[in-house]
């Protein structure tokens, strides 16, 4: 049974290795932006070797090292760890000039309004509450004592000011020291004058600080407290090869010239070329399976590919493979499909940014396991209740597995260990969630076409398809008709069933410009193609349904893979009728004038599409005594005459499959034409008055 099973798997593997069709070709300024963003991919991939030392702390260590002599080393570990506890309390604070100058304006404003409530006899609003006594002197008081009251006011606040104000100073306490400035003045208009300070100082601060001179005092602090250092003796093992280098070994290291601080050029070009090499390798296998790949699809992935190398060269060692590679694996797995998916993260995990821990290269093991999982069954999924189940499961999945893993090898991972693997867990959830809710976003811009999209596309309520059943009824009977036969057709040579069925609702669209000039809508009326008596005009209006097909699905946004469907079902078919007719008058017309104007199909499912947009009135019109065989002869008959005429030359179906969707259309017109039992009507019974 195993080996049945093995064996059947190989037969489809190496099925699913044959070439199908060639890749579509690709404008000139395409292909270069592809190229221009492998380049930048290369370049982040590449960057550790062009500016980072070789050597950092956390790394594993490439060789033993021994310290040739003694020496004392700064510990820099330990002086950026005093240095950071001398901030909060060495910051210096200078007086900020445009704060000042804030505050003598609003002060100004404040005594303006004092001044003008002296020479106004109607009650107006006061910055500050003020007496009666203060207001019979300001009425009382000339120009010139309230002049110099106004100054003496202004000079209070400018002593005040030069002396720094924090923001927290209690008002009293800004009302006692404007009381102290202006006491030379008179107890009245003392009071005043320093209600007025305090009312424009208070919550206000006019102190910044300055980090030079906040610099220069730390650095004195430090060298008065002493900098702290690492005594080494000659001989001291600093690192052994395999171990972590700790922050004090690297500083050692580094104070003895073992750490290779200049740019690596050969390393960089080799690893630089590498990285593009593999950039390349994922755009030419995303081209092989998705022969229609779009250029902004390319660009999707290596986008993709960039961001996670920019976010792991970035974090180091905080870097989480989980949460940076299992979503883009699912979404590109969701709308190129799975292939595609696998490739990409296969592609991200080589590239890695080095040097991996092997700590770090468990964790990548344990994403690349879950993301597989993610990319293979994201092809399964036909919703998106079903994604957003996916989205809950992969996380669980990725925690268990890394704490059972990490459990084996660190003997108990503790507490700290376990929240972060929990963290870890709700993060990558949280992207996944919100990568479901920007899905139709990313689906709508680049491209893509899932199966959940697939499949609220097929909805039959969508505005289209109840424009086409209500406006051309006997072409959406059709079209239903045409869905059911490829959708067995598909299912026959495992083709993409979901596109070819939601592909077969949509490719007569382009009939709603005109639908009385096709026949399955005219019913028992004449024909106006009878009426036109033009067969070029009837071969013109058969190519527009096409053409107005193709701008339906413009305005509707449907993806190209569905308004491929639209001119590749009918390829370059003749028009034989009306090229018949058209003979009739001029037996020199020439054929191409009668043809459709293509292409012809370039998939597999196009390709199905047509055959049964072939078939499917010659299957309905058989007589009821037709056998069975009789029909197949008939369909292959039908079948080799659109292969003779080059119909399928670019489809990449192939023989084999041919004879299987040959009985797949047998099969359903044979399902459509089952026996039923004839119930007997009874006599309606008439009623007597």
């Amino acid at each position: 049974m195993v080996l049945r099973r093995l064996r059947t798997l190989w037969r489809q593997l190496l099925r699913l290795e044959r070439p199908r069709h060639s890749p579509g070709v690709w404008r000139n300024r395409d292909t270069a932006s592809v190229l221009l963003v492998c380049a930048l991919v290369a370049l982040v991939s590449s960057w550790p070797w062009l500016v980072e030392p070789n050597l950092r702390p956390g790394m594993e260590a490439p060789f033993t090292a021994k310290a040739p002599q003694a020496a004392m080393v700064v510990d820099s570990n330990a002086l950026e760890e005093r240095r950071q506890e001398l901030v909060p309390r060495s910051t210096v604070q200078v007086v900020d000039e445009q704060a000042n100058g804030q505050l003598r304006q609003k002060l100004e404003q404040d005594l303006q309004a004092v001044e003008q409530q002296a020479k106004s006899n109607q009650q107006r609003i006061e910055p500050v509450a003020i007496t009666t006594e203060e207001r019979n002197w300001l009425r009382g008081a000339g120009g010139t004592q309230l002049t110099a009251w106004g100054r003496e006011v202004r000079q209070a606040q400018l002593r005040m000011l030069s002396q720094g104000l924090a923001a927290g100073v209690a008002e009293g306490q800004l009302l006692q020291a404007a009381t102290l400035q202006l006491e030379p003045l008179a107890p009245l208009p003392r009071g005043l004058g320093a209600r007025l300070l305090a009312s424009s100082l208070q919550g206000h601060s006019n102190l910044r600080s300055d980090p030079g001179l906040s610099q220069r005092r730390i650095e004195a602090l430090i060298t008065q407290q002493g900098i702290p250092t690492i005594k080494v003796q000659q001989g001291d093992l600093i690192t052994r090869q395999g171990d972590t280098i700790s922050p004090q070994a690297f500083d050692v290291l580094d104070y003895f010239g073992l750490v290779n601080r200049r740019p690596r050029p050969l390393a960089w070009l080799g690893h630089s070329l590498e990285a593009l090499a593999m950039a390349g390798v994922l755009v030419l296998v995303l081209r092989r399976w998705r022969a229609c790949l779009e250029p902004r699809q390319a660009l999707l992935a290596l986008g993709a590919l960039l961001v996670v190398q920019g976010f792991a060269l970035w974090l180091g060692p905080l870097a989480s493979p989980l949460v940076l590679l299992v979503p883009p694996a699912l979404l590109l797995a969701q709308g190129l499909g799975t292939p595609c998916g696998l490739a990409w993260l296969a592609a991200a995990s080589f590239l890695w940014p080095m040097p991996i821990t092997a700590l770090m290269a468990v964790r990548l093991l344990v994403a690349a396991a879950v993301g597989s999982v993610a990319a293979l069954a994201a092809g399964r999924q036909r919703s998106r209740a079903e994604l957003l189940q996916l989205a809950v499961l992969l996380p669980g999945a990725g925690l268990l597995l890394q704490w059972l893993v990490l459990q084996s090898r660190l003997q108990g991972p503790g507490a700290v260990a376990r929240v972060d693997l929990v963290s870890e867990a709700l993060l990558l959830g949280g992207l996944l969630m919100a990568g479901l809710l920007l899905a139709p976003l990313v689906e709508t811009f680049f491209g893509l076409v899932t199966r959940a999209r697939l499949m609220e596309l097929a909805d039959l309520q969508r505005p289209l398809l109840r424009r086409l059943s209500v406006e051309a009824p006997g072409t959406f009977e059709h079209t239903l008709m045409i869905a059911g036969l490829a959708e067995e057709g598909a299912r026959a040579i495992q083709a993409d069933i979901d596109l070819v069925r939601t592909g077969a609702l949509y490719h007569d669209v382009g009939k709603l410009h005109g639908p009385q000039w096709f026949i399955e809508n005219q019913g028992e009326g004449a024909n106006p193609h009878d009426s036109l008596d033009d067969p070029f005009a009837s071969a013109a209006i058969l190519q527009a349904h096409v053409d107005e097909g193709l701008k339906l699905a413009r305005r509707y946004r449907l993806p190209r893979p569905l308004a491929d469907f639209i001119p590749e079902h009918q390829g370059t078919l003749k028009m034989g009728y009306f090229l018949h007719h058209a003979r009739e008058r001029d037996p020199g017309v020439a054929e191409e004038r009668f043809r459709y104007r293509g292409p012809t199909p370039r998939s597999r499912e196009t390709a199905i599409l047509m055959l049964a947009d072939g078939c499917e009135a010659a299957l309905r019109s058989l007589p009821p005594g037709t056998s069975e065989s009789e029909a197949r002869q008939m369909v292959r008959r039908i079948i080799e005459t659109r292969q003779d005429d080059n119909q399928l030359a670019e489809s990449g179906i192939s023989r084999a499959e041919l004879e299987l969707l040959i009985r797949a259309f047998v099969r359903v017109w044979r399902r459509m034409r089952h026996r039923r039992i004839a119930y007997p009507i009874p006599a309606r019974k008439g009623y007597s008055a």
